[in-house]
């Protein structure tokens, strides 16, 4: 598949991505503003270029090295771009996460809250936060337990982290919805925001309360095989 072939139509689709996020918010009865996410992991600069031309200017990243081998220069072109960090975080590189991610979304253990707040304090530079929750309880994901949330929200802003919002993925063979409500119910509890919802899920995550919405395969298309 040639760069070419990835990129082609992605204007088109992430159009109708927006108009999908504005029915479903309309249809919720809703009235503030769902904030798209393109999740533009593993795709190259060119592949994403035909978002940020049409306007998109909040993306998401899984991968510290990966972010940071594209964007700088990306962002030399489009200045204005919100990047989050999405994927797991490892505490040796909280340095670079924090030069070069403008919100954080998977806080998820206090040894990763620890070195945001020390990096954050010796750059100067704090990155908004959002604490991942393991709310369908799974083994092999990271999240804090739902029980523990509240009470590491609460150890988070003691380090000085601006945690605005809750992180969240449901399990892939089971109904989202219960799970979207039950990020929303804590959330509420915390006083923050929801990030919840993909590409196969977004309209169901605005229609429980989502706030931010993480779409790529839905922009992008298929993503290209990872070499190794």
């Amino acid at each position: 598949m040639t760069a070419i072939d990835v990129a082609n139509g992605v204007a088109e689709r992430l159009d109708a991505v927006r108009r999908s996020i504005d029915k479903a918010t309309a249809d919720a009865g809703r009235t503030d503003h769902v904030t798209l996410v393109a999740v533009t992991k593993t795709f190259e600069a060119e592949h994403i270029r035909p978002a940020l031309v049409a306007g998109q200017r909040v993306v998401g990243e899984n991968r510290v090295q990966e972010a940071k081998a594209k964007w700088p220069a990306l962002r030399e072109a489009f200045d204005d771009i919100e990047l989050h960090l999405l994927g797991p975080l490892q505490s040796n590189k909280a340095k670079e996460a924090v030069a070069l991610f403008d919100v954080i979304q998977s806080v998820d253990r206090e040894k990763i809250a620890t070195a945001i707040a020390k990096a954050a304090d010796d750059a100067g530079r704090m990155p908004r936060c959002m604490v991942q929750v393991n709310i369908g309880r799974e083994p092999q994901k990271a999240g804090i337990e739902p029980e523990e949330t509240l009470a590491f929200v609460e150890r988070c802003k003691a380090l000085g982290l601006p945690v605005e919002a809750l992180m969240a993925i449901p399990p892939v063979d089971e109904p989202p919805g219960p799970h979207f409500d039950a990020l929303a119910a804590l959330a509420a509890d915390c006083g923050l925001k929801t990030s919840m919802g993909m590409s196969g899920d977004y309209e169901e995550a605005i229609a429980h309360g989502a706030n931010f919405v993480r779409v790529g395969s839905a922009i992008f298309g298929s993503r290209p095989p990872i070499a190794g």
